[in-house]
């Protein structure tokens, strides 16, 4: 027997020979062993918790590369479609110009037969050149008529007018250009408003 200190019942010891020390100890183990299953339900409760942070983790990343992708696609598209636009609105003033131009011509010069075919090439080209436009998503913004657009128009004068709404465009000093749904130059437009 173990001397634990404990005062011994000495009959009560003769009885408990041969007994396996490990029934003998009144109830130590299974004390032992609720602890150790104590443990093992907290240990096991703690990986279930760092498993479902480690889910949550795994699907905020998933979610952010989904959308760092996206904004890559959109960024490819954009560069796809708006490209050319440094390009569109400098070449936008050599279209002013041929505009010019065509309306600058005498009306006697474009039935003279030696300047027929000046002309015809002249509004040839012009012609193309709004077929170019179009091809790359460049239409040009109406403005005429129409009321005041502060996204598409910019008002440069106010004319007094009795013959149309106040806030409507009566004159296109320089046509505005959209590039696909973006503005590429807003129309230069005088807006009618009431007389004094």
């Amino acid at each position: 027997m173990i001397d634990d200190g404990k005062p011994r019942d000495e009959a009560a010891e003769k009885e408990l020979e041969g007994v396996p020390e490990e029934f003998l100890n009144n109830g130590e183990d299974e004390a032992e062993d609720e602890t150790e299953e104590g443990s093992e339900s907290e240990a096991i409760a703690s990986l279930r918790s760092d498993l479902e942070a480690a889910k949550q983790d795994v699907l905020y990343a998933k979610a952010e590369t989904q959308n760092v992708r996206r904004r890559m696609e959109k960024d490819v598209a954009d560069a796809r479609n708006y490209a050319a636009t440094g390009f569109a609105r400098d070449i936008l003033s050599v279209s002013d110009n041929l505009d010019r131009a065509i309306a600058s011509i005498p009306e006697e010069l474009r039935s003279d037969e030696k300047m027929k075919g000046f002309v015809t090439g002249i509004e040839a080209t012009q012609r193309e050149l709004a077929k170019v436009f179009l091809q790359n998503g460049i239409t040009r913004i109406a403005a005429m008529g129409l009321p005041l657009d502060p996204n598409q128009h910019q008002a440069m004068l106010e004319i007094p007018t009795n013959d149309e709404e106040p806030g409507t465009v009566v004159q296109e000093m320089q046509p505005g250009y959209m590039i696909k749904d973006r503005l590429l130059r807003p129309a230069m437009v005088g807006v009618a408003r009431k007389p004094d």
